[in-house]
């Protein structure tokens, strides 16, 4: 069963391939993620998020959720050496380089909690995946190519995990190297393959705006692969990849 929903302006859609009515399940991972988009949105006034910025260091005490997304983010500052941040200028929280892979992350656990073992959930792009889409294969999450929508760039092929992919080619110069505010130019695309969606988003990130120097960073900080795209057209793969041919992506 495959259900679609568009949440934090993007779609979002979750393919079930275990026997049963799965809807139950779907509908609280969505729920979840409109969850995180009410109270994370920077569009939205009412969001803690807005609410919080807003108040200037003024506001109430923070949510727990609010809490754990600012302690991924300065753990991904520290461990990146600053490329990645969770602050403007201003002073106001960015948590957008967070919330997108945490959220994802918690829904993929509301589905692991009804039991389900065999799922693809695609948040805009970014992947996480369990189990098998059949005959016990494993499922292929292709890469987009930088230079076109309609291209491959590479394959993967993964059981268990999540993929995420950073670049400056659908959403324009919206990643900025956090140690100098610079636009990040060394790579097209930046891809890591993690245990969950939360590490995967965030060390994408990171990697897209350090260059390639991020990439043992990112395997230090628990991806388990990284394969970047530089200005230059060369692929660099390093860590636990599996790669399948561009054809069978799903």
């Amino acid at each position: 069963m495959r259900f679609l929903e568009t949440v934090m302006g993007i779609p979002m859609s979750i393919d079930i391939r275990d026997a049963g009515d799965a809807g139950p399940a779907a509908e609280r991972a969505f729920a979840a993620l409109r969850d995180a988009d009410r109270r994370f949105s920077a569009y939205r006034p009412d969001s803690e998020l807005s609410r919080t910025n807003a108040a200037d260091g003024e506001a109430g005490r923070p949510s727990d959720d609010f809490r754990e997304v600012v302690a991924i983010g300065r753990e991904a500052e520290r461990a990146s050496g600053g490329a990645f941040r969770i602050r403007r200028p201003d002073g106001t929280w960015d948590l957008d380089g967070v919330v997108k892979g945490w959220a994802a992350a918690r829904a993929a656990r509301e589905l692991d909690s009804a039991g389900l073992r065999d799922y693809c959930l695609n948040a805009g792009g970014d992947v996480t995946v369990s189990g098998s889409p059949g005959d016990g294969r494993p499922w292929t999450v292709g890469i987009r190519s930088p230079h076109s929508p309609d291209g491959m760039l590479a394959a993967l092929c993964l059981r268990d995990g999540a993929v995420a992919t950073s670049g400056a080619y659908e959403r324009g110069d919206h990643i900025v190297d956090g140690r100098d505010g610079s636009i990040p130019r060394t790579l097209l695309s930046a891809t890591v393959v993690a245990d969950d969606l939360t590490i995967a988003d965030v060390w994408a990130t990171a990697v897209f705006a350090l260059g390639a120097e991020g990439i043992p960073l990112a395997l230090r900080a628990g991806s388990r692969g990284v394969l970047v795209l530089d200005a230059a057209g060369r692929l660099t793969a390093a860590g636990d990849l599996t790669f399948a041919p561009p054809a069978s992506a799903a």
